[in-house]
């Protein structure tokens, strides 16, 4: 006997970011809410993503700052890097943000159903759950939200070669004596450096002429030195022709030069792809994409009446605080609204040794569409705080209109520039002068008062962007 269709006012397929948060909003005002999940409870940011990385980055800069304690005074005794307290780290911090949001979930009144959903019909799911029941729910409107998953490129031996994923790296299963990792990108990167400081001896094997292909080369070169600096070695415009491991479990990556690398495991992170080939959606009437992303118009709307996609199963940047913002836009256009995608000022930041923070166009990016610019830097080293504490490594850049003064981006690379970023931020979104930041009176000595600095050193030069 086939199940009923149970109807609800919002159901939600896939617990990300902006699904999780628009089914607990609209189930405490009061609607029918259903969400299904194959059993990530918060999203993959709190499991596999930004909640455990950045954990274990916290632990790596610990680690740093212990092998230099002598340089501030402090006589350290023997420092070795305990994998199994690393994993009990990663686990006490996931676990208790997964019980949070597991209670909220929970206590909002929604219909929490764990299992997979496919699509059957417009706007309508079955979801096998684990005890091999199922369920069929239907929504006045419908939301998906199943967010991307690591790509694994198509090289011959990957497979049988047994290569490691940014997911399944932090099971922390050991700390490779040599750890290969393919791809150049924020993901590759933070991995390799933070690894490095556990002890590994790491090799980034990149495609590009350099690191960080979206940001300015004068940027990319600055990580590159850091990085060196730690120890890691990077293979520049090398692409792999197959990869293999033996019986002992020694992983060799060989290149289309002829080159071969041996280490005992091997990261791949070249990206990530949508989670849709499981979905069915074209019994939903949703459209994708040629990579596979739900197709979205610029209010997250999809090909199909009443059913909208978010996150970064909807191409949205795939950063937690991108999908936060398009629960935003889903709750006010789910109650008749008309908010857009459209010119979105989205900040990033990348967490090596230091933060890699940046918000707005690169300077290659601002040359591009025209704009007369002038640029602004600061070495690390003048900011009085970093003298402080040692770390005066890193580079500072803000690009500027050279006609109206307002700032166009910024890109700062140095400790915890992640949180100076967003005064930064603020200023462009106010559409103030960078005059505003250079004069501001800025408390003394922090990080953010190297912002009165960086705008005290504006000039209007050479193209400098590496195009």
């Amino acid at each position: 006997m086939a199940p009923v269709t149970e109807d609800v006012d919002l159901l939600v397929v896939g617990g990300g970011k902006a699904g999780k948060t628009l089914a607990m909003d609209r189930a405490r005002g009061g609607a029918r809410v259903a969400m299904a999940e194959r059993g990530m409870i918060g999203g993959s940011c709190i499991n596999v993503a930004c909640i455990p990385t950045k954990a274990l980055v916290a632990s790596a800069r610990a680690r740093r700052a212990l092998d230099r304690g002598r340089e501030l005074g402090l006589v350290v005794g023997d420092v070795r890097t305990d994998v199994d307290l690393l994993r009990a780290h990663r686990s006490d911090v996931v676990d208790a943000m997964v019980a949070l949001n597991h209670k909220q979930f929970l206590d909002s009144g929604m219909d929490l159903v764990i299992g997979q959903a496919r699509f059957v019909a417009e706007r309508t799911v079955e979801v096998r759950t684990a005890d091999g029941g199922g369920r069929v729910l239907r929504g006045a409107d419908t939301v998906i939200d199943t967010g991307t998953r690591p790509r694994l490129p198509d090289i011959p031996g990957l497979d049988r070669a047994g290569a490691l994923t940014s997911e399944s790296l932090l099971r922390l299963e050991r700390i490779p004596d040599r750890l290969t990792v393919l791809g150049d990108g924020p993901i590759g990167l933070e991995f390799a450096d933070m690894f490095a400081a556990f002890g590994s001896r790491v090799t980034v094997v990149s495609r590009h002429s350099r690191l960080l292909p979206q940001e300015d080369a004068e940027i990319a070169a600055a990580v590159g030195d850091l990085l060196s600096g730690h120890g890691v070695t990077v293979l520049f415009e090398r692409r792999v022709a197959r990869v293999g491991r033996d019986a002992g479990g020694e992983v060799t990556v060989v290149l289309e030069d002829g080159l071969e690398i041996t280490g005992d495991d091997l990261l791949v992170a070249v990206g990530r792809v949508p989670v849709t080939e499981e979905l069915d959606l074209e019994r939903a009437g949703v459209a994708v994409t040629a990579a596979g992303f739900v197709d979205v118009d610029e209010h997250l709307a999809t090909t199909a009446q009443h059913t909208w996609a978010a996150g970064d199963v909807a191409g949205s940047p795939q950063f937690t605080h991108a999908a936060l913002d398009d629960y935003r836009i889903l709750k006010e256009n789910l109650a008749g609204g008309s908010r857009s995608t459209r010119d979105r000022l989205i900040p990033r930041t990348t967490f090596l040794g230091l933060d890699l923070a940046h918000v707005g166009l690169t300077e290659e990016q601002a040359r591009r569409l025209g704009h007369r610019v002038k640029i602004a830097r600061l070495p690390v080293a003048a900011i009085p705080r970093a003298r402080t504490t040692g770390e005066t490594q890193g580079l500072w850049k803000a690009v500027v209109d050279a006609e109206t003064h307002r700032i166009l981006g910024a890109t700062l690379l140095g400790p915890e520039t992640g949180e100076t970023l967003t005064t930064v931020q603020t200023a462009m979104l106010a559409g103030l002068p960078c005059t505003a930041l250079r004069d501001m009176v800025i408390s003394h000595p922090t990080m953010t008062e190297g912002l009165n600095m960086l705008f005290a050193n504006l000039t209007e030069d050479q193209d400098t962007s590496g195009r």
